[in-house]
Protein backbone atom coordinates (compact mmCIF):
# COMPACT_ATOMS: atom_id res chain seq x y z
CA UNK A 1 0.00 0.00 0.00
CA UNK A 2 2.87 2.36 0.79
CA UNK A 3 4.62 1.80 -2.67
CA UNK A 4 0.74 2.66 -4.30
CA UNK A 5 0.37 5.89 -2.04
CA UNK A 6 4.01 7.10 -3.42
CA UNK A 7 3.26 6.72 -7.13
CA UNK A 8 -0.30 8.02 -6.76
CA UNK A 9 1.34 11.42 -4.69
CA UNK A 10 4.74 11.78 -6.25
CA UNK A 11 4.74 13.91 -9.56
CA UNK A 12 5.34 11.80 -12.89
CA UNK A 13 9.02 12.60 -13.99
CA UNK A 14 8.11 13.83 -16.74
CA UNK A 15 5.58 16.55 -14.77
CA UNK A 16 8.75 17.47 -12.31
CA UNK A 17 11.08 17.96 -15.41
CA UNK A 18 8.72 20.01 -17.42
CA UNK A 19 8.09 22.52 -14.01
CA UNK A 20 12.21 22.18 -13.17
CA UNK A 21 12.40 23.76 -17.41
CA UNK A 22 9.80 26.36 -16.62
CA UNK A 23 12.40 27.37 -13.37
CA UNK A 24 15.30 27.49 -15.43
CA UNK A 25 13.62 29.80 -17.81
CA UNK A 26 12.79 31.78 -15.22
CA UNK A 27 16.51 31.76 -13.85
CA UNK A 28 17.80 32.46 -17.88
CA UNK A 29 15.37 35.46 -18.19
CA UNK A 30 17.42 37.32 -15.38
CA UNK A 31 20.94 35.91 -16.49
CA UNK A 32 20.24 35.71 -20.22
CA UNK A 33 24.38 37.04 -20.88
CA UNK A 34 26.77 37.35 -18.56
CA UNK A 35 30.36 38.49 -17.83
CA UNK A 36 33.11 35.78 -18.38
CA UNK A 37 36.84 37.21 -18.07
CA UNK A 38 37.62 40.67 -18.54
CA UNK A 39 39.04 43.76 -18.76
CA UNK A 40 36.86 47.45 -19.15
CA UNK A 41 37.75 50.89 -19.31
CA UNK A 42 35.49 53.75 -19.03
CA UNK A 43 36.71 57.35 -19.11
CA UNK A 44 34.63 60.51 -18.53
CA UNK A 45 35.56 63.49 -18.89
CA UNK A 46 34.92 67.67 -17.58
CA UNK A 47 33.72 68.57 -21.22
CA UNK A 48 31.14 66.20 -21.82
CA UNK A 49 33.05 63.53 -23.53
CA UNK A 50 33.27 59.64 -22.94
CA UNK A 51 35.21 56.50 -23.70
CA UNK A 52 34.43 52.74 -23.05
CA UNK A 53 35.67 49.77 -24.08
CA UNK A 54 34.90 45.66 -23.52
CA UNK A 55 37.67 43.25 -23.63
CA UNK A 56 37.20 39.36 -23.06
CA UNK A 57 34.79 36.70 -22.28
CA UNK A 58 30.77 37.19 -22.74
CA UNK A 59 28.39 34.09 -22.36
CA UNK A 60 24.95 33.49 -23.58
CA UNK A 61 23.61 31.29 -20.89
CA UNK A 62 21.42 28.91 -22.97
CA UNK A 63 24.10 28.03 -24.92
CA UNK A 64 26.32 27.07 -22.15
CA UNK A 65 24.05 24.97 -20.28
CA UNK A 66 24.20 21.06 -21.11
CA UNK A 67 21.08 20.29 -23.69
CA UNK A 68 19.94 17.89 -21.09
CA UNK A 69 19.25 21.17 -18.38
CA UNK A 70 17.93 23.62 -21.50
CA UNK A 71 14.48 24.70 -21.67
CA UNK A 72 12.69 22.20 -24.36
CA UNK A 73 16.18 20.47 -24.67
CA UNK A 74 16.57 18.46 -27.97
CA UNK A 75 17.45 14.65 -26.23
CA UNK A 76 13.35 14.19 -24.93
CA UNK A 77 13.81 11.73 -22.28
CA UNK A 78 16.61 12.39 -19.37
CA UNK A 79 18.22 9.40 -17.88
CA UNK A 80 15.53 9.57 -15.03
CA UNK A 81 12.62 9.21 -17.77
CA UNK A 82 14.34 5.92 -19.15
CA UNK A 83 14.85 4.76 -16.30
CA UNK A 84 11.68 4.83 -14.69
CA UNK A 85 9.73 1.36 -14.49
CA UNK A 86 6.70 -0.13 -13.61
CA UNK A 87 6.07 -1.12 -10.02
CA UNK A 88 3.61 -3.72 -8.93
CA UNK A 89 0.52 -2.70 -6.95
CA UNK A 90 -0.02 -4.49 -3.78
CA UNK A 91 -3.52 -7.14 -4.56
CA UNK A 92 -5.59 -8.25 -1.50
CA UNK A 93 -7.67 -10.38 -0.31
CA UNK A 94 -11.73 -9.26 0.90
CA UNK A 95 -9.85 -9.48 4.45
CA UNK A 96 -7.11 -7.40 3.81
CA UNK A 97 -4.40 -10.17 3.62
CA UNK A 98 -1.75 -9.30 0.54
CA UNK A 99 -2.11 -11.76 -1.79
CA UNK A 100 -0.44 -12.67 -5.03
CA UNK A 101 -1.61 -10.58 -7.72
CA UNK A 102 -3.18 -12.68 -10.92
CA UNK A 103 -2.34 -12.49 -14.24
CA UNK A 104 -5.53 -10.25 -15.55
CA UNK A 105 -4.97 -7.97 -12.81
CA UNK A 106 -1.00 -7.61 -13.49
CA UNK A 107 -2.17 -6.88 -17.09
CA UNK A 108 -5.25 -4.22 -16.31
CA UNK A 109 -2.46 -2.21 -13.82
CA UNK A 110 0.29 -2.59 -16.44
CA UNK A 111 -2.18 -0.38 -18.69
CA UNK A 112 -3.38 2.02 -16.48
CA UNK A 113 0.26 2.71 -15.88
CA UNK A 114 1.48 2.63 -19.85
CA UNK A 115 -1.79 4.97 -20.25
CA UNK A 116 -1.03 7.56 -17.36
CA UNK A 117 2.99 7.49 -18.92
CA UNK A 118 1.92 7.91 -22.47
CA UNK A 119 0.14 10.96 -21.08
CA UNK A 120 2.52 12.53 -19.04
CA UNK A 121 5.04 12.26 -21.76
CA UNK A 122 2.74 13.50 -24.41
CA UNK A 123 2.76 16.72 -21.87
CA UNK A 124 6.09 17.21 -21.75
CA UNK A 125 6.50 16.94 -25.36
CA UNK A 126 3.93 19.85 -25.32
CA UNK A 127 5.37 21.52 -22.54
CA UNK A 128 8.72 21.68 -24.17
CA UNK A 129 7.42 22.96 -27.35
CA UNK A 130 5.71 26.09 -25.43
CA UNK A 131 9.11 26.16 -24.16
CA UNK A 132 11.29 26.29 -26.98
CA UNK A 133 9.10 29.04 -28.26
CA UNK A 134 9.12 31.30 -25.26
CA UNK A 135 12.98 30.64 -25.24
CA UNK A 136 13.24 31.49 -28.92
CA UNK A 137 11.33 35.01 -28.23
CA UNK A 138 14.12 35.78 -25.56
CA UNK A 139 16.56 34.89 -27.29
CA UNK A 140 15.26 37.00 -31.10
CA UNK A 141 14.99 33.87 -32.50
CA UNK A 142 17.64 31.78 -31.49
CA UNK A 143 17.01 28.29 -31.26
CA UNK A 144 19.38 27.30 -28.26
CA UNK A 145 19.45 23.79 -29.65
CA UNK A 146 20.87 24.86 -32.99
CA UNK A 147 24.54 24.28 -33.54
CA UNK A 148 24.41 27.31 -35.90
CA UNK A 149 23.26 29.53 -33.35
CA UNK A 150 26.34 30.80 -31.47
CA UNK A 151 27.66 31.68 -35.29
CA UNK A 152 24.43 33.28 -35.86
CA UNK A 153 24.76 35.68 -32.58
CA UNK A 154 27.92 36.22 -33.44
CA UNK A 155 27.03 37.17 -37.02
CA UNK A 156 24.41 39.84 -35.13
CA UNK A 157 26.49 41.41 -32.80
CA UNK A 158 29.47 41.55 -35.82
CA UNK A 159 27.24 43.75 -37.54
CA UNK A 160 26.11 46.27 -34.51
CA UNK A 161 28.38 49.43 -34.20
CA UNK A 162 31.23 49.09 -31.70
CA UNK A 163 31.80 45.27 -31.62
CA UNK A 164 35.39 45.56 -33.48
CA UNK A 165 35.74 41.73 -32.80
CA UNK A 166 33.41 39.01 -31.99
CA UNK A 167 34.82 35.16 -32.27
CA UNK A 168 33.02 32.42 -31.01
CA UNK A 169 34.59 29.85 -28.56
CA UNK A 170 31.79 27.28 -27.85
CA UNK A 171 29.76 26.34 -25.45
CA UNK A 172 28.03 29.99 -25.74
CA UNK A 173 31.15 31.98 -24.72
CA UNK A 174 32.20 34.72 -27.27
CA UNK A 175 35.35 36.66 -26.95
CA UNK A 176 34.63 39.95 -28.12
CA UNK A 177 36.12 43.52 -28.29
CA UNK A 178 33.63 46.83 -27.98
CA UNK A 179 34.98 50.06 -28.04
CA UNK A 180 32.92 53.20 -28.70
CA UNK A 181 33.81 56.96 -27.91
CA UNK A 182 31.12 59.73 -27.69
CA UNK A 183 29.78 62.98 -25.91
CA UNK A 184 27.70 62.43 -22.82
CA UNK A 185 24.17 64.29 -24.08
CA UNK A 186 22.25 60.87 -23.62
CA UNK A 187 22.49 57.53 -21.16
CA UNK A 188 24.40 54.94 -21.81
CA UNK A 189 24.05 51.41 -21.44
CA UNK A 190 26.22 48.43 -22.56
CA UNK A 191 25.74 46.13 -24.04
CA UNK A 192 22.63 46.46 -26.06
CA UNK A 193 21.75 43.68 -28.63
CA UNK A 194 19.54 43.90 -31.19
CA UNK A 195 16.32 41.33 -30.86
CA UNK A 196 17.66 40.77 -27.61
CA UNK A 197 15.94 42.52 -25.06
CA UNK A 198 16.30 40.64 -21.86
CA UNK A 199 20.50 41.40 -21.11
CA UNK A 200 21.40 43.17 -17.58
CA UNK A 201 23.29 46.10 -18.52
CA UNK A 202 27.09 45.38 -18.07
CA UNK A 203 27.50 49.20 -17.47
CA UNK A 204 25.18 51.84 -16.97
CA UNK A 205 25.53 55.91 -17.77
CA UNK A 206 22.83 58.20 -16.09
CA UNK A 207 23.08 62.10 -16.54
CA UNK A 208 21.70 63.74 -13.63
CA UNK A 209 20.11 67.53 -13.94
CA UNK A 210 23.26 68.82 -11.70
CA UNK A 211 25.60 67.63 -14.10
CA UNK A 212 26.68 64.54 -12.08
CA UNK A 213 26.87 61.23 -13.74
CA UNK A 214 26.10 57.95 -11.81
CA UNK A 215 28.08 54.81 -12.96
CA UNK A 216 26.42 51.35 -12.19
CA UNK A 217 28.08 47.85 -13.19
CA UNK A 218 24.97 45.79 -12.12
CA UNK A 219 26.23 42.24 -14.09
CA UNK A 220 29.94 42.92 -12.48
CA UNK A 221 28.77 40.62 -9.44
CA UNK A 222 27.24 37.30 -9.26
CA UNK A 223 25.63 37.78 -5.51
CA UNK A 224 24.17 41.60 -5.51
CA UNK A 225 22.22 42.14 -8.68
CA UNK A 226 22.47 39.01 -10.41
CA UNK A 227 21.87 36.18 -7.78
CA UNK A 228 21.14 33.33 -10.12
CA UNK A 229 24.44 33.29 -11.91
CA UNK A 230 25.84 31.23 -9.22
CA UNK A 231 23.36 28.00 -9.66
CA UNK A 232 23.66 28.51 -13.73
CA UNK A 233 27.31 28.75 -13.72
CA UNK A 234 27.74 25.60 -11.82
CA UNK A 235 25.14 24.04 -13.91
CA UNK A 236 27.88 24.57 -16.85
CA UNK A 237 30.23 22.81 -15.13
CA UNK A 238 28.82 19.54 -17.01
CA UNK A 239 30.44 20.98 -20.33
CA UNK A 240 34.04 22.04 -20.72
CA UNK A 241 34.67 24.45 -18.56
CA UNK A 242 32.46 26.26 -15.69
CA UNK A 243 31.44 30.37 -16.31
CA UNK A 244 33.48 32.32 -14.34
CA UNK A 245 33.07 36.20 -13.77
CA UNK A 246 36.82 37.31 -13.25
CA UNK A 247 37.36 40.87 -14.73
CA UNK A 248 38.61 44.48 -13.73
CA UNK A 249 36.78 47.72 -14.81
CA UNK A 250 38.34 51.04 -14.16
CA UNK A 251 36.86 54.54 -14.14
CA UNK A 252 39.13 57.59 -15.28
CA UNK A 253 38.29 61.37 -14.57
CA UNK A 254 39.42 64.56 -14.68
CA UNK A 255 36.13 64.86 -12.86
CA UNK A 256 35.15 65.41 -8.82
CA UNK A 257 34.55 61.87 -7.76
CA UNK A 258 31.65 61.99 -5.30
CA UNK A 259 30.98 58.46 -4.43
CA UNK A 260 32.14 55.24 -4.92
CA UNK A 261 32.69 51.79 -3.66
CA UNK A 262 36.16 50.55 -4.20
CA UNK A 263 38.78 49.20 -1.55
CA UNK A 264 41.24 52.42 -2.01
CA UNK A 265 39.20 54.93 -2.99
CA UNK A 266 40.43 57.28 -6.05
CA UNK A 267 43.75 56.87 -7.17
CA UNK A 268 46.20 59.54 -9.00
CA UNK A 269 45.66 58.68 -12.70
CA UNK A 270 48.99 58.71 -14.78
CA UNK A 271 47.37 60.32 -17.52
CA UNK A 272 45.74 63.14 -15.11
CA UNK A 273 42.90 63.05 -13.35
CA UNK A 274 41.24 60.19 -10.97
CA UNK A 275 41.26 56.42 -11.71
CA UNK A 276 38.76 53.96 -9.51
CA UNK A 277 39.76 50.34 -9.65
CA UNK A 278 37.12 47.40 -9.57
CA UNK A 279 38.59 43.59 -9.35
CA UNK A 280 34.92 41.62 -9.64
CA UNK A 281 35.36 37.71 -9.10
CA UNK A 282 32.60 35.25 -7.87
CA UNK A 283 33.06 36.69 -4.36
CA UNK A 284 32.49 40.05 -5.16
CA UNK A 285 29.53 40.77 -2.99
CA UNK A 286 28.64 44.45 -4.23
CA UNK A 287 28.00 46.06 -8.05
CA UNK A 288 30.47 48.34 -9.19
CA UNK A 289 29.26 52.20 -8.01
CA UNK A 290 30.74 55.48 -8.66
CA UNK A 291 29.07 59.00 -8.42
CA UNK A 292 31.26 61.79 -10.93
CA UNK A 293 30.49 65.37 -11.20
CA UNK A 294 31.54 66.64 -14.53
CA UNK A 295 29.63 70.57 -15.18
CA UNK A 296 29.70 72.76 -11.62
Amino acid sequence: MKRLLERVTQPPIFVRNATAGVALLVLLAACMLVPGRFTSDLAIHRDGTFSFRYAGEIVLMPLALPQSAGAGGAAGLSREDTEERFVEETCTTPAGDTRACSASELAEQKARWSASRSKAKAGKQAEDARTRQMMAAMMGGLDPNDPRAAQEFAARLARQQGWTSVVSKGNGRFDVVYEVSGRLDHDFSFPVIERLPMVVPFVTLVRRKDGSVRIDAPAFTPSASNPQLQGLAAATAAKDTPVMLDGQFTLRTDGQVLANNTDEGPQSDPAGGQRLTWKVDGRTGAAPTALVRLAN
